[in-house]
């Protein structure tokens, strides 16, 4: 872990290393020779990327996951995971049901009646990753605020193994959130799939869910036809620690955070030396226990620690970097968190791991990375919902309206629009 003490801020966006890079273009290219392809030929050319990406050789009836895969699904599991899914889902349940809001109705003048209505999306798509991680989590944290919200077709995409079978934990978290229309295909394929629609897989009108560097730029490229959930990166996660935090439990979110992927990236704040030594101890001990160590070894040579002088420092550099998760482990935490303005999610305190907005606290872990959390929120349940407006307007209140109509109208030089009101005064 590199450590840096006492950066100027002329040299904040060096010692980071995150400006945005580009797309290597043969990820480009090939993303975009499977989006033509799946939108000319539809089945045809999912069936053969499905083969030669994955190694599961089928025809078109069998990318759907049956109902007999998905019961059977639930005998595979340990009744312990199977009782956290259900905890997990619950909270998350909770935490999204209390985001509802109502109908905005207000009457801007007499006789003029404006009103905004929350409206679902109706077909909403989810790419879950398999592979060696499978994230049957990310089916709770996208499946439950899309049902709460009343999407009323909710599709889940997912790659299956050679054998044609997709992980159970993943199909039994898709059941019990409701969702029935399952398909074995994954990557660029699967965005592609549920972007354009073909024979098997109908078409949807947004796209949720992580992925790789192609999945990122699949759905880049289709949000010129399809509504996608935000733009994605490689994870990250920032921690704003003084003495008081617990160098073991520093360390310990420093690490899960690094075995994501290679590409992810963890930043320890401090105004205490004496801890980011103890941090870095720790984290070579903790690190030797890891089944993922050798992803854990290539990530932390993009991540850090960075002494400042002040709590104050910290705060303005946290909000310069934007973490997709920001943890803060400081003795006044809830007076830290104040000062906090651009970031995914925050946790706060010696005993609030990171790990539980992964999984289990209520809270999304569809977080903005890459620095967009100063402009993009996470996934929350208006993700899955549109604001719709409506008026009504009597013949009194467009007597009133009318005459502020006709001369904003006829100032910008539309006639046409002056003369509806006109119409209808005369």
């Amino acid at each position: 872990m590199k450590i840096h003490k006492y950066p100027s801020r002329s040299d904040w966006s060096v010692i980071l290393g995150r400006q945005k890079k580009g797309v290597p273009q043969n990820v480009k290219d090939t993303v975009s020779a499977i989006l033509s392809d799946i939108r000319t030929c539809g089945d045809a050319k999912v069936l053969e990327y499905v083969r030669n990406l994955d190694g599961f050789d089928t025809d078109a009836s069998g990318l759907a996951v049956s109902q007999e895969e998905i019961s059977a699904a639930e005998a595979c599991l340990s009744t312990d995971l199977k009782n956290a899914i259900s905890v997990a889902a619950g909270n998350i349940r909770k935490f999204h049901e209390a985001q509802k809001t109502g109908d905005v109705v207000v009457e801007t003048m007499p006789g003029v009646v404006c009103r905004q209505k929350n409206v679902p999306i109706s077909n909403v798509g989810l790419y879950i990753p398999g592979g060696t991680a499978p994230l049957f989590s990310t089916v709770l944290m996208l499946a439950v605020p899309a049902a709460i919200a009343g999407c009323e077709r909710i599709v889940l995409c997912t790659p299956a193994g050679k054998d044609g079978k997709v992980s159970p934990a993943i199909l039994y978290a898709a059941r019990i959130c409701g969702i029935s229309e399952i398909f074995k295909v994954g990557g660029a394929v699967a965005v592609a799939a549920m972007a354009y629609g073909t024979e098997t897989i109908r078409k949807v009108d947004k796209i949720f869910g992580p992925g790789n560097s192609y999945v990122t730029e699949a759905k880049q490229q289709v949000s010129q036809v399809c509504a996608i959930d935000m733009p994605a990166g490689p994870s990250e996660v920032m921690i704003i620690a003084d003495s008081s935090a617990d160098p073991r439990f520093v360390a310990s979110d420093f690490l899960s955070q690094l075995e994501h992927g290679r590409d992810s990236q963890a930043i320890l704040l401090s105004t205490s030396e004496s801890l980011v030594e103890a941090v870095g101890d720790e984290i070579r001990i903790q690190e030797q226990k890891l089944s993922r160590q050798s992803i854990v070894d290539v990530s932390m040579e993009g991540s850090m620690a960075i002494l400042f002088h002040t709590e104050e420092e910290m705060v303005e550099f946290s909000n310069y970097y934007a973490p997709e998760h920001l943890i803060i482990a400081t003795e006044d935490y809830g007076s830290t968190v104040e000062g906090i303005r651009n970031a995914g999610s925050v946790f706060l305190g010696n005993y609030s791991t990171e790990s539980a907005g992964d999984y289990a606290s209520g809270t999304n872990h569809t977080l903005p990375t890459g620095g967009w959390a100063v402009s993009c929120s996470g996934v929350n349940l208006s993700t899955f919902m549109k604001k719709m407006t409506i008026q009504e307007i009597s013949q009194s209140g467009l007597a009133l309206l009318g005459p502020v109509i006709e001369t904003m109208a006829r100032a910008e030089g539309l006639d046409a629009h002056a003369n509806a009101v006109s119409i209808r005064l005369k």
